[in-house]
């Protein structure tokens, strides 16, 4: 008889249920396969690999535990070409810009009718504090691609709110179709997060149980890292003077995490008024409210955390507050400015880090 395992082969007597004596020799047998077994198991080593680089305007990184020589950068290059080609608003001849400039022959792919379909819940959810089609606003401000509008008044701003409102788009036979032309989708404050997705279900179908993907802040994290531990993640101060420190740090296991915030991103006007580069979509403007920062962590797509955490940004603490109450599928972790202007913390309730 003959037992195959890794690679090691075992002869054993024909007769051998029939004896006490091979009987032994077949557990002395076992036992030394078992130890072949193990140690070569034991040998095998699992090395963290690190990939960094540029995506979508920010930069990544990625690591992962694997005993196999395989490299995925090459991979992830080609998810970061593929959103680029679906969402970008600034490749003009990405699917979005086209669509943006009014071309209806457009056949959204799946990604981009993917990122359409989760942005038409989180919009309805939120009641349109996360709204794409804020695009012609964001490039109005001067934080998109397009060329902004010089001395852009409350009037402008209310004609441009015209053209804002996920509820004037819908996806139609695998076509983006808008009530305006002038609508101006911009997928941005979702992208990232989707990217992370992209990364993380390639991980998935290879195999890849411990890893971390960060994409311009963003997060998901499965499994251990290098030391078999959860993967740690720091939450950042909202500074304004350049500087970094940490108001807390979590660990992540089999989650997502995104976090919005003001602190870096803004102008400041000659009459020394300080615009943010998250739009309120209701209102048309560039105020601050009084949330400066954001995160929210869940089980759920890392595309969904981004959305939800910038649609955060808008609806300012209370609000905020209140929703996480309706949604126990979100921890969130929230800095903000109280009403005696000093800066304070807040956990969600189900926060257990």
């Amino acid at each position: 008889m003959i037992f195959l395992r890794n690679n090691l082969t075992l002869y054993l007597p024909f007769n051998f249920f029939n004896n006490s004596i091979t009987t032994k020799v077949m557990k002395n047998c076992l036992f030394t396969l078992i130890l072949l077994v193990f140690l070569s198991c034991s040998s095998t080593k699992t090395d963290l690999k690190i990939i960094e680089g540029n995506a979508i305007g920010t930069t990544f990184t990625v690591r992962y535990l694997t005993t196999k020589a395989n490299n995925y950068e090459t991979k992830i290059d080609s998810l970061i070409a593929a959103i680029n080609k679906s969402a970008s608003t600034y490749i003009p001849t990405s699917d979005l810009s086209k669509i943006n400039k009014g071309d209806t022959t457009v056949m959204a792919d799946a990604n981009l009718q993917e990122v359409f379909l989760k942005s038409a819940k989180i919009f309805k959810e939120t009641e349109g504090a996360f709204d794409p089609t804020i695009g012609i606003l964001v490039n109005a401000w001067g934080f998109g691609p397009e060329k902004p509008i010089e001395n852009l008044d409350s009037l402008k701003v209310q004609e441009l709110l015209k053209y804002v409102g996920f509820d004037k788009v819908k996806l139609e036979n695998g076509k983006i179709k808008k009530l305006y032309p002038e609508i101006y989708l911009d997928f941005n404050a979702i992208a990232k997060g989707y990217l992370v997705d992209m990364v993380s279900r390639m991980f998935e179908k290879y195999g890849v149980k411990n890893y971390m993907v960060e994409i311009g802040g963003e997060i998901r994290a499965r499994g251990k890292n290098e030391k078999g531990t959860p993967w740690k993640i720091a939450i950042e101060n909202p500074n304004t003077d350049g500087s970094r420190s940490f108001a807390t740090v979590i660990e992540l296991s089999d989650e997502s995490i995104a976090t919005s915030g003001n602190y870096r991103k803004y102008k400041i006007k000659e009459d020394g008024t300080k615009y943010v580069h998250t739009i309120n979509p209701k209102t048309g403007y560039a105020n601050e409210s009084n949330l400066l920062s954001a995160s929210v962590i869940s089980k759920l797509d890392c595309a969904d955390v981004d959305a939800y955490a910038t649609a955060f940004m808008e609806m300012g603490f209370e609000k905020s507050k209140d929703f996480l109450k309706m949604h126990p599928e979100l921890k969130s972790f929230l800095i903000y400015i109280d009403e005696k202007g000093e800066m304070q913390t807040y956990k969600s309730d189900n926060f257990d880090n």
